[in-house]
């Protein structure tokens, strides 16, 4: 059997294991989350590196991607030198490919009409190919990177505008401790309302969890959410806040979904290829082959 572990820099409460086939191939994907302990990961990772298919790198990434560009993060290649033997991968290629491919599948079979719909990404340097896709598919895009990543209330109104704005921040925003820039630990329990008008005003928020958790408003009628990652705990509360539609980007395993990380681990498995060899066609590939759909939950 086949095991994928995500090292997660979160919360260990949202630790999960199950097993299953893909590609007629059977396997073992687990999460382990450190509560925001770096050296923590470090450790787990140095204990399990050689015994496992594949690590996913979660509650983190190892890249600011901008287009073609990608700018690697100190803190997370500190910590992805631990693993000398067993690939590592963070869910960028997956991001790159699976989520621009979620966002054609809603528009094209008519479940969301993005045509015209204030989106707000919260973190296009996180979900780069989602934002493109969300573009592409006429969305009008807001991009919170300023807001939520860097606590400065502007909000960025066109995906050229983005790229501009990210070409000038991202070398130096890269050597910035991890924790600036996203909640780890304890702090993921957090909720913030300080930039909650953001959320009111978009019609589609769209991008990673907990990102999208941490300022989430007491009260959000009517909108749709589109990420991954979220337990079932996660779901009540979202209908608890009166959210109408969850669309999750990976597959649901025993009333979870995991992260891009996880299953991009999963498919770097079946590729029998090195992170640095795989390529979007190959990721696509694939994709095509397991025809994952994305989980759809009408929740009000």
């Amino acid at each position: 059997m086949k095991r994928v572990v995500s090292i997660s820099l979160g919360s260990s409460k949202r630790d999960h294991r199950v097993e299953a086939e893909f590609l007629g191939e059977k396997f073992r994907i687990e999460r382990i989350g450190t509560d925001g302990d770096m050296e923590r990961m470090i450790a787990l990772i140095r204990e399990l590196d050689g015994q496992v298919d594949a690590f996913g790198l979660g509650g983190m990434d190892l890249y600011i991607r901008v287009g073609t560009r990608r700018y690697l993060l100190r803190d997370a290649a500190k910590i992805a030198r631990a693993a000398r033997l067993t690939p590592m991968v963070d869910g960028g290629g997956l991001k790159d490919t699976l989520e621009r491919r979620v966002i054609a599948y809603l528009a094209r079979e008519g479940i969301v009409d993005f045509r015209g719909k204030r989106v707000l990404v919260v973190s296009a340097v996180d979900r780069f190919g989602m934002a493109e896709a969300l573009d592409a598919a006429g969305a009008d895009l807001i991009c919170g990177d300023l807001i939520f990543g860097l606590g400065i209330p502007v909000p960025i109104r066109s995906l050229a505008r983005f790229q501009r704005v990210a070409y000038l921040a991202a070398p130096l925003v890269r050597l910035l401790p991890f924790k600036l820039l996203y909640p780890t630990g304890k702090e993921q329990e957090k909720i913030d309302n300080r930039y909650q008008r953001y959320y009111e005003d978009a019609e589609i928020i769209a991008g990673d969890f907990l990102f999208i958790r941490r300022y989430l408003p007491p009260e959000l009628p009517g909108r749709v959410i589109i990420t991954n990652t979220v337990t079932s705990a996660d779901i009540e509360e979202l209908r608890r806040r009166g959210i109408k539609t969850l669309i999750t980007t990976t597959p649901e395993f025993n009333g979870r979904s995991f992260g891009t990380n996880v299953m991009e681990g999963v498919l770097l498995t079946l590729s029998g290829k090195k992170p640095e060899e795989v390529t979007p066609e190959d990721y696509n590939r694939l994709l095509d082959w397991l025809d994952f759909k994305p989980r759809i939950v009408n929740l009000n």
